[in-house]
This record gives structure tokens, sequence and C-alpha cells, in this order.
């Protein structure tokens, strides 16, 4: 599927990175809709889409395999640039009409720093062996970090890195390592084939653009069970959240083994938050759980519920709690308490920190 360049269109995704928006949203019946510091901003001096003009703006929008696609399954993902920006996008219908979404990939990869990611992840790729799991709520920069994890690989390490991503998000180019970047319904028919062909293609890193299913989750334990460095994302809103759906996938019967299974394998989980600040754009919040000796013995144990009580209390080991970074944040006046506590994993402790 290839993106045919649109005027109208265009002209819509360059206002998007004009005015720094994350997403662009076309309805029928309403006006061009930009996501701006997480707020949906319409495009006032632009009139509403109706079904002609919904139509014509999308017409001819990918090549014909995409257009027959759209008509048999109904909504398409697919990525492509722009200028100076990448795009991801889905078309689909609603009420009957056609509508798409716009999310914003800036061209260039970003590093921790720049992001505002604690220094303790770089340990976590320097590992050549192990699972990485970066978690968090839809549109809070889980890809962003992804793509800071492997961009640091490729230029400090000479691998072999495979992504399997569905569409291909950040494009990457050659350093130290080489990339394979394999998106799904172009170069593969499904992340649990693209993991299990991997084996074959000789990698070292692989990076898997989320965990959807149990035939993915299982053939990406053993991968990092067999010598691999894995990453990938899965929605969850903690680091305790994140293990317990990860063994819950699976059938009970299995569950001691998988228990076991990946409190060998997991290095660590960053569970993450993009925040609205005080003063305009956004900052992000980050709870990093560094998988030691006693989350092991957690994990092994069924004693997920236990593992926030560790962060709290193991920030020496490099150790972070999301509560305590959003009590940090509008201590200093960055956040808002309402927006810090809608986010709070345990709102009663995060009063305590603030009030």
């Amino acid at each position: 599927m290839y993106f045919k360049e649109n005027q109208k269109i265009g002209a819509l995704l360059d206002f998007a990175i004009k005015k720094n928006a994350t997403d662009l949203h076309l309805i029928v019946d309403s006006a061009p809709i930009l996501r701006v510091d997480d707020k949906l901003v319409e495009i006032k001096d632009i009139a509403p889409f109706d079904t002609a003009s919904m139509r014509a703006a999308l017409d001819g929008f990918f090549s014909e395999d995409g257009a027959a696609e759209l008509k048999e399954l109904k909504e398409v993902d697919f990525s492509f640039g722009h200028g100076e920006c990448r795009f991801r996008a889905n078309l689909y219908y609603q009420k009957g009409e056609l509508a798409a979404s716009f999310r914003l990939i800036p061209n260039k990869v970003r590093t921790f720093e720049e992001l505002g990611l604690p220094a303790i992840i770089e340990r976590f790729v320097q590992s050549s062996q192990g699972f990485v799991i970066v978690t968090g709520p839809a549109g809070h920069g889980k890809s962003t970090t992804l793509a800071a994890m492997v961009d640091s690989i490729n230029k400090n390490r000479r691998e072999h890195i495979i992504t399997i991503e569905d569409p291909i998000e950040y494009v990457f180019e050659h350093n130290k390592s080489i990339i394979s970047q394999r998106e799904i319904g172009i170069d593969t028919n499904s992340f649990g084939k693209a993991l299990r062909s991997a084996l074959r293609e000789d990698p070292d890193v692989i990076l898997v653009g989320e965990m959807r299913d149990l035939e993915t989750v299982e053939a990406a334990l053993n991968l990092a069970e067999t010598g691999h460095l894995v990453l990938t994302t899965l929605h969850t809103n903690s680091s305790a959240q994140t293990a317990d759906r990860i063994i819950s996938m699976f059938p009970s019967h299995q569950q001691d083994q998988v228990r076991s299974q990946l409190a060998n394998v997991l290095l660590g989980v960053v569970s993450q938050r993009l925040l609205p600040k005080v003063s305009g754009g956004r900052v992000l919040a980050t709870e990093i759980m560094v998988v030691d000796s006693a989350i092991r013995n957690l994990i092994r144990e069924g004693k997920i519920h236990q593992i926030p009580n560790v962060i709290q209390t193991s920030s020496s080991s490099g150790m972070i709690s999301l509560d305590k970074v959003l009590a940090e944040l509008v201590s200093k006046g960055e956040v808002s308490v309402d927006d810090a506590m809608s986010w709070a994993i345990d709102p009663k402790s995060f009063k305590m920190m603030v009030y």
C-alpha cells in the first residue's frame, strides 16, 4: 500500500506539523480536528466535511490494492512519509461514512536525554539477552521510547536488529548495526509468523511493535530465552499489571511455567505517561521496574501484588515509582494536581505525597 500525495490532505498534514499536533482526525459532519497537548482542537476556518468532500479528499490516497483492502476489511493501517515527517494512518468507516486518523511520527529519533527518560534505561539496551517491555496508554510515547532504544543500540553496537511493526513507524538507517524492518501485511503476515521465522534470520535484537495475542507473547518469551534481546510494548498501566497480564494470557495449566520463564528473562518494564504541562506542551512521567532478585522471586511465587511496594523502596537499584514522579512534577508546578491524579497508580498514596 503506497501513499499518493493529495493536495488537500497534504495541506492539513502541514498544518498539523506547524501546530505541533500529535494527531489529525477527519470525520464527516465535522471540521478537521487536531490533538495538541492531548487536547482536541477544531480547525475552525475549514468547513466541515460532507460525504462528497471526504471521499474527494481521500480519493486515490493509496494504491488500488489498499483501496480494495479498505473496501473488504472496512479499516486499514499504513504509514507514509510527508515532508520532514512520517505519519501513521488509519482509514475506517463510521456510520457508513469514510473517516481517517493520522498520527505524527517525527523523522528524527530523539535520544533518551531529549525525551526526558531516566538514565537507568541505558542499562536495559546494553544487555545482549532478555526482555524489555514499554507500557502505557495509547498516544503516550511507547513507540518513541522503543525507537530511542533501537537507535542507541544502532549507534553503539554491531548487531542485526529486526523490527516487526504494524505499520512501520520510525525508519532507521544502518549505523554500526544493520536493521531489517518488517511490516505486517507487506513483509510478513503476522507477528507470530515473523517471530518464528526470526530465528532463521540471525538476529541479535528483535523489536516487536505490540504483543497483541498469546502466540506473539509466547514467541517473544522464547526468543528472549534463547539468547536474544527482545523489545516490545503492551497496553498496561503499571509494571505489576504488565507481569500479571502476560501470565494471565496463558491457560491455567501453563501459568506456573510462564511465571518462571518470565522471571528468568525479564530485564525491566518502563511504564510511561505524557501529561500536559501548565505552561504548555507535555512532560514525560516514567515508572521503572528493574528486575532484580526480589522482583524475580515475586513473579515466580505469584506475589505480583507486592511489586509496587518493592518499586517504591528500591530507588537505590534504579527503580522509579510513577506516583512519586507525578508528585514531584506537581511540587515543581509543572503539572496540575488534577492531571497528575488522573494517572496515579495509587491515588491515596499520591495524595499523601502531595498534601
